[in-house]
């Protein structure tokens, strides 16, 4: 509780703040009291905080005014803005000047007021970097939360849409925000997650990636949380039932859970024709079995299956590979590795000369490799193909590197028995993930028709439109998650 005097308070303040340079005190007398306005350095705008706070305050005339008349007027008839609320210890009072609000402290009052005039800088809406889009909104998520939150209640005026702020993060006190859908959304589900979050054992949360593996079911590969910079994909989640976490201080917004089939999904496929975007989902299918199979299969009959190549091309990368020193698996290694060297760096240098790298990796493996004959064309060809088709589903590239890397190795060494098993594993291994009750490989497994008007292929929106209750994302013993494609 605060003290009634308000240099005893103050002391708690600072004390609790370990007297940090940034806290703000600022006295004055209003109506005969004593008072402080206590804001933190760089959390607060300052027209705000003048034409909000010290306007109303030096405009008070009041005579004979009690300590407990003033707080009560400060705090309740009062307007001074719209965000406010009581503050009834000096742990609450840093917490609030911390987060942007400045506390207004009476001398020989035990309340005191807290008032929102956060001004900290953050990053304007801009479109997103990594999930780009042809035809949409040209907005994403920032760094702060109120923006994301006013992102996202934009995009649905309606009281079905629930917000409900939980702070996270012992020591950072980093607020996270939990979307759902009251009328679609499984009450199971919901508290779920929020009870996941309160629970949350870690003191320090700087970005979404710190709270996902608490979200998720532990599968060793792949997630069943899905993350997205885009408003737009978050509320259309939300339509289907998802439950969504906002973090402040990360443009990446958290929905759960996912499906696999929805790395293969974009926004632009709902708006154009079905027959165009079923097209081009076939397309990123075919690119992603390219990309992990392509390598260990070349590898697979090079080394163990020649007779399954015809005998022209057969002559032709027998004479590519007699020419270089190291056996196809090692060349696959190699190429592989390297490549993966070269996207680490493009991913970390600086723009402006992130370029240098595709030039000075075109040279190196497009023409001085091969030309010294440290490689074959063949398997450099392989590769690119491979790392070209993981670009598609961006998604899941860590992913789709890991199980490349494998299955060359199953290749190269096992031929296409070890191939054939390693693939399989992966696929129990998919087909094992489940969070919430929900099948990672939901509509496909387990199966369900009418789910699959939008898995591989999109009806059109006339029969999109059309509420069906039948649609689930999955079924399981305890609940079933409903899944609206009518407003997706």
């Amino acid at each position: 509780m605060l003290e009634k005097r308000l240099s005893d308070n103050i002391v708690n303040i600072r004390s609790y703040m370990k007297n940090s340079s940034d806290l703000v005190l600022k006295y004055a007398r209003v109506c005969g009291c004593d008072i402080c306005v206590v804001t933190c350095d760089g959390q607060t705008d300052a027209n705000k905080l003048a034409n909000l706070v010290y306007r109303p305050l030096t405009g008070l005339r009041e005579p004979d005014c009690t300590p407990e008349r003033l707080s009560a007027m400060i705090s309740g008839e009062l307007l001074i803005a719209g965000d406010e609320k009581p503050v009834m210890s000096a742990e609450e009072a840093a917490s609030a000047a911390m987060n942007g609000f400045c506390v207004i402290l009476v001398d020989g009052a035990e309340t005191a007021c807290a008032v929102g005039v956060q001004g900290f800088e953050t990053r304007s809406v801009t479109q997103p970097e990594n999930h780009r889009n042809i035809r949409g909104a040209r907005e994403g998520f920032v760094e702060a939360l109120h923006i994301n939150m006013s992102l996202v209640r934009r995009r649905v005026k309606s009281p079905e849409l629930v917000f409900r702020t939980l702070t996270v993060g012992s020591t950072s006190k980093t607020e996270v925000c939990v979307c759902s859908m009251d009328s679609v959304t499984d009450r199971k589900l919901a508290d779920s997650v929020i009870r996941r979050l309160e629970e949350l054992p870690l003191s320090l949360v700087l970005e979404s990636g710190f709270i996902q593996p608490f979200l998720e079911s532990g599968h060793p590969l792949f997630s069943e949380v899905g993350a997205t910079e885009r408003p737009d994909v978050f509320v259309s989640k939300l339509y289907e039932g998802r439950v969504g976490v906002i973090i402040d201080g990360s443009p990446f917004a958290l929905y759960m859970p996912k499906l696999f089939t929805e790395n293969f999904i974009m926004l632009d496929d709902y708006v154009e024709k079905p027959v165009f975007a079923a097209f081009i989902r076939v397309v990123r299918w075919l690119a992603f079995l390219v990309s992990i199979l392509l390598p260990g299969f070349y590898a697979a009959l090079a080394n163990f299956h020649p007779e399954l190549i015809p005998d022209a091309l057969l002559r032709n990368l027998a004479a590519a590979e007699s020419l270089t020193p190291y056996s196809v698996l090692t060349e696959c290694i190699i190429l592989d590795i390297f490549y993966e060297i070269m996207r680490e760096a493009g991913l970390r240098l600086p723009s402006n000369v992130g370029h240098a790298v595709s030039i000075v990796g075109g040279i190196v493996i497009g023409d001085i490799v091969v030309s010294a004959g440290l490689v074959g064309a063949p398997m450099l060809l392989a590769i690119a193909i491979a790392s070209i088709s993981g670009y598609i589903v961006s998604d899941i590239a860590n992913q789709v590197s890991f199980m490349r890397f494998m299955l060359i190795l199953a290749g190269g060494l096992f031929g296409l028995f070890g191939l054939t098993v390693t693939a399989f594993i992966f696929c129990m291994s998919i087909c094992s993930a489940n969070a919430y009750g929900v099948p990672f490989t939901s509509p496909i497994a387990p199966f369900s028709a009418k789910a699959m008007r939008d898995t591989f292929f999109r009806s059109g929106w006339r029969k999109l439109s059309r509420t069906d209750p039948d649609i689930y994302a999955s079924r399981s013993d305890e609940n079933r998650h409903r899944r609206k494609y009518d407003k997706r």
